[in-house]
Formats: structure tokens, sequence, C-alpha cells
């Protein structure tokens, strides 16, 4: 819990009755009474008694924060927990400078929830997936759909990090948070816990269901059609279909097959998106251009139906938690009358840099690339014109000749290479002397290599 009364979020819509008559916060505010704040643990930290003082300060924080009911662990008494470790852990933490003065942060607490769900993610390897999406791919999904004003809608939400993205492109353009309604659903109870506290520490009122459910089989929001929605599905997932699930009425290109959920969850976000709504979510490359089962004719379904508006290729190594090379989709019920029938294509596979040995992340200059040139394509605002090896503006008869397939590389074709000006016969020169060096460097360390081999008695 922070050492101030309160943290500055982005808004809550409903606060609750705070039973505290000498509270006086202000708005925007999540709560934390004076009996749960870290100062007063840190207090008791080292008493046996640590461990119930933390499951009662969680009591406290849900009883003055209404939408964290039955959200917090409350199992810091129980006596096989080493209470000696917890108080040390209590006493760590609280040497750390999150920052007291309000100007340097408004959402100190919900950077370091942020950032310690990146590194639970990173830690968990392949599992972190199910609940953290890299913070850097959210958000050119949420700059390039742009969700300003409307219903946020996210079957798949995880921890929550496509609303807070939301949120905060909002607030970075001047627009009112209170404009717009955040839907989500997730399955896995801890995960949907984890959600529930994001949302809280910002003053996010979301509506996540009554509990965490299988999107596919308790679908909590059935009559929902939003205006936005983002996603990170699960990739390739195979253990979706229950019952009689053919006769869903969400598959209206036809019925996904049952070993691969990628086109159920396509078609499940473009069921709940209203007639002008648009869609930006994440998928495995093999979406572009397999033809499994029935995946080739739904996708050739959604393309003849003018919804697909762009596809993006990322490049590798952008999710700690998986190497499967994946891409954006972006779905609009209602494309611009100078774009009907056209499909914009970007190939970044090229883009990013290392942040460590297997972490790349784009760079602000290539998200501005990328996201001005869709932004040009899709409102005209802005001078578009396709670029070789990056982008292209698509027609319908074009992808059909390249059999429906949307991956990127097959349009944009080959960066154009800038004449250095040297003469060919001059540089033909001038590669042959090298690649002459080279043979020459070749047989020198060879001799030395059967050398060395034959001392070793393998001659």
């Amino acid at each position: 819990m922070p050492s101030r009364p309160y943290m500055t979020g982005y808004r809550p819509r409903r606060m609750p009755t705070l039973k505290t008559p000498t509270n006086t916060a202000p708005e925007n505010i999540f709560w934390v009474p004076i009996e749960a704040r870290w100062a007063t643990l840190q207090v008791v930290a080292k008493t046996p008694a640590i461990g119930q003082k933390v499951d009662d300060a969680m009591v406290t924080i849900e009883r003055e924060n209404a939408s964290l009911k039955g959200v917090l662990p409350k199992d810091y008494g129980r006596p096989d927990l080493d209470k000696t470790r917890l108080g040390e852990l209590i006493d760590l933490i609280g040497t750390i400078a999150l920052g007291d003065q309000q100007s340097k942060s408004q959402d100190v607490l919900g950077q370091v929830y942020e950032y310690f769900l990146g590194q639970f993610a990173s830690a968990e390897g392949k599992k972190g997936g199910q609940f953290y999406t890299p913070a850097r791919v959210v958000q050119l999904l949420v700059e390039m759909l742009e969700p300003y004003k409307g219903r946020v809608y996210d079957p798949c939400c995880g921890s929550g990090g496509m609303f807070v993205q939301s949120e905060k492109f909002v607030v970075a353009h001047g627009g009112k948070v209170d404009d717009l309604s955040v839907y989500g659903q997730e399955s896995n109870p801890t995960t949907w816990r984890l959600c529930k506290m994001n949302l809280a520490i910002r003053g996010i009122d979301g509506n996540l269901g009554r509990k965490a459910a299988d999107t596919f089989r308790e679908n909590q929001h059935r009559d929902l059609r939003a205006d936005f929605i983002l996603a990170n599905p699960p990739f390739n997932m195979s253990e979706w279909a229950a019952g009689d699930y053919e006769s869903d009425p969400r598959w209206q290109y036809d019925v996904p097959p049952k070993g691969n959920a990628n086109f159920a969850w396509v078609q499940h976000m473009i069921y709940h998106l209203n007639l002008t709504g648009r869609a930006g979510f994440i998928l495995s490359n093999g979406s572009m251009s397999t033809n499994t089962n029935s995946e080739g004719a739904i996708r050739r379904k959604l393309i003849e139906a003018d919804l697909v508006g762009c596809m993006v290729a990322l490049p590798p190594q952008l999710f700690s938690n998986t190497q499967i090379p994946v891409c954006l989709w972006f779905i609009n019920r209602r494309k611009p009358a100078q774009r009907h029938g056209q499909t914009l294509f970007i190939d970044a596979r090229s883009m990013g840099q290392m942040v460590n040995r297997t972490l790349r992340e784009l760079t602000d200059d290539e998200m501005t690339r990328i996201t001005s040139a869709y932004h040009a394509w899709r409102t005209g605002e802005g001078e578009y014109a396709d670029a070789a090896g990056f982008c292209k503006s698509a027609m319908l008869d074009e992808i059909s000749g390249h059999g429906f397939v949307l991956t990127p590389g097959r349009y944009v074709g080959a960066a154009d290479v800038e004449d250095d000006g040297e003469p060919f016969a001059e540089k033909m020169a001038t590669l042959t002397a090298q690649l002459r060096d080279q043979f020459a460097e070749s047989a020198r360390l060879e001799g030395i290599i059967k050398e060395n081999l034959a001392r070793l008695g393998y001659d």
C-alpha cells in the first residue's frame, strides 16, 4: 500500500460511499484507509501478527473500494507462511522511493503495478502470456485504433493492459476519459483478479462480468456491440469448443475448426462490433495464410465482405513469453468510401531494437511511421503513398490473385536500394578483389585446422 492516503488515477465513474468521516480525498483516486497504508504495516512488520495485519488491510481496502470486493488475497496469516520473511519483504519494499511529489507522476501506483506484471510475465515464460501483453505492442494497437469515445471491449482481457493504455491515450490527447466505457472477460480466476486490481488502482470502472468465465462457453457480454475491440487472444488454442458449438450465431463466416480457435476469436470480435465499429488484435502469423480446415474459407469471406482494413507484420522477439511470429489485424465494419475494396499492408518485420539478449522493442520513430501511414491511408488526413518494402494498399482482385493470403511481404515488395553512384564495373572489381582475399584467408585457416587435427592423431 502507498504511504500517502490516496493515489491519483484516471477516474472512477462511481466512487463508493466512504465510511471514514474524515476522508476528504478528491475525485479520481484509489482510496487507502489509514490502517491499510504501508507505513502502518511497517510498524508491525517484525511482529508475529504481520500476516494477520496484512489480511486485515486487504479486507479494509475491499470495504472502501467496492469494485475490489472479494478480489484481494487474504491468506498471509496462514500458519505455513514464514512471517519473518514477510516482514523483511515489507521492510525492503518500504525502502523503495516511489516518488512522494504528485508532480513527478500522476499514476505511481499504477506504474509500479504494471512494472511487476511485466517482471512476473517474463519470469513465468510462456505462461506469462496469459495475463500480460508487452506495453509497446498494446500502445501500437491503441495508437492505430484511436479509441477516443465509446465502448471498448476485450474478450480475453488478461490483466487489463488494453484498457489502461486506452485510457492513457485519451488523457494524452486531451479527451474526456468518462467518454469511454470498459467491458472485458477473462477465464483465469487469478488473472481476472489481477485485472480488477489493475483497473481499481487507476480508478477505471470496468465491467468484467460477474466472475471469471470462458468467453466461448459462457459469453458474459452477449448483447454488447462495441465501438472498439482490442485483444491478444491465446495463439492457436486447440481445446476451446464444447457441446453443439457449430450452431453458435457468432460464426457468421463459417464454423471455425475445432482444433484451432484463431478464427473463432476473430468471428467473436466481429460479432460484438457495432455497425461502425473497429477492432485491432494480435494473432500468430499462420492466421494470414493457413488453409487448414475452414480457416482459409473464413479468411476469404472476411476479405470479400471488405472487413479487413489493415495487416501489420511485426518483427520477432517482441514477446518475452513466446517466439511465435505475430501480426496485427485491423477490422473495420465501415471503411471510408475512398477505401472500399482495399486493404493496407505494412511490413514491419525489420524494425525494432534489442533491449536485452532476447527482447526487442519498436522505437518511437518506428511506431510513428507505422501509425502515420495507417491514419493517412484510412482517413485521408495526410498524404499516403505506397512505399516499397514497407506499405502497400492492395485492391480485392490483387488479394484474390494471391489466394486471399494476407501476408504483407507478398504485397509490399522489396525496399528500393539507394544508388551509391559507383560505376558497376568498378564495384565488381572491388567485390571480386575482396572475395579473392577471403578465399585465400579461408584456405590458410583450413590448413591450420588440418595441422592441429594431425597433431591430435586425426589426420
